[in-house]
């Protein structure tokens, strides 16, 4: 019996240690949060951790896109810049009639969801593109998407330096889809429902259906993959046009919420998204990963963003201490896979 109760105490103790080592940067990073709450305890109003949510919206569909990417060891470095054209193409056709600088001076005021529609639509085609690129050619994911990068933004930027713009900032924006991102059903923001209906969806895709299973197989082991039936061409165009489907609704929604648009909108946010898939358990070397996980890195990861500027921080140092983050998620999840095998 007390040998049991020996034997007991070091597997608890060994499973505590697992514990900590599998979500160490996970733990790192609540403890940084508590600091600054520590530090201005008026980051803790409810205002304020509305405004944090609302920030963190748009990243949470983005970095949900980028999941599917990741799942499958790969990353999308042109996710910014999809933002930035999703924005742009949205915002364009999305201006107030009595507007001085309209994009389309003569553009009549067309149904809300078709300039949506027409956004998502781009960024799921480039999406797509990648994922032919990277099943088809053997093009590594990092340079498949660095090379839809300067590609995406050459032609939004063009796009948006039409005349009459003249790459002038849009605003004027309409209140229908500025309500889309900033308005609020109650106390709770709409930009924020959409958040978690995007996130209910996708994970239903992964849990609960044949592709969403492929997906994390295809990431797991694309050999067993294949050789187990799994299309795997098909599975990653449809995992980079879901990807590209959901970063460009993060840009739509982000132009709706921040009033405007230029062709730099989304320029870095990729990285946000990739730190937040890793430090909320999304492994980079593919196959594991959940939707709540990543959901927790992006608040955490939006709040540490917030709660810097809120006490203080220099921007510069904010960039240090972000690049910090993000080696630092990688090296342990390299690290955690390293000791299982």
């Amino acid at each position: 019996m007390r040998t049991q109760a020996i034997g007991s105490f070091l597997f608890g103790k060994k499973s505590l240690k697992e514990f900590v080592m599998d979500k160490a940067i996970f733990l790192v990073l609540l403890m940084l949060v508590i600091v600054i709450a520590i530090i201005n305890p008026r980051i803790l109003r409810v205002q304020v951790l509305r405004d944090i949510l609302m920030m963190s919206s748009t990243k949470i569909i983005m970095a949900l896109g980028m999941m599917f990417v990741i799942l499958t060891g790969g990353v999308d470095l042109g996710g910014g810049r999809m933002v930035g054209m999703a924005a742009v193409i949205s915002a364009s056709m999305l201006q107030t009639s009595d507007y001085v600088r309209r994009f389309y001076p003569d553009l009549g005021q067309v149904p809300l969801l078709l300039p949506i529609l027409l956004a998502v639509i781009v960024g799921t085609l480039f999406g797509m593109m990648n994922g032919m690129i990277v099943a088809k050619f053997k093009v590594p994911a990092f340079i498949a998407t660095l090379s839809s990068m300067l590609i995406i933004y050459g032609v939004n930027s063009i796009y948006f330096n039409m005349p009459p713009n003249n790459s002038q900032p849009i605003g004027g924006l309409r209140p229908d889809f500025t309500y889309l991102g900033s308005g609020s059903i109650g106390f709770i923001p709409v930009i924020v429902i959409f958040a978690a209906i995007v996130s209910i969806i996708v994970w239903f895709i992964l849990n609960k259906t044949v592709f969403g299973k492929n997906v994390y197989a295809v990431g797991g082991n694309p050999e067993a993959a294949a050789v187990s039936g799994i299309n795997i061409t098909k599975t990653l165009v449809g995992l980079f046009g879901v990807c590209g489907f959901l970063i460009s609704l993060s840009g739509v929604l982000e132009a709706a919420r921040t009033g405007g648009a230029t062709n730099n909108y989304g320029n870095g946010y990729e990285l946000d998204a990739i730190a937040s898939c890793v430090v909320g358990g999304v492994s980079t070397t593919g196959g594991v990963g959940t939707v709540s996980g990543v959901i927790a890195g992006v608040i955490i990861f939006s709040f540490i963003n917030y709660g810097l500027t809120f006490v203080g921080v220099n921007p510069y140092w904010q960039n240090i201490i972000k690049g910090i983050i993000i080696v630092s998620a990688v090296s342990f999840d390299i690290r955690k896979y390293v000791q299982k095998k």
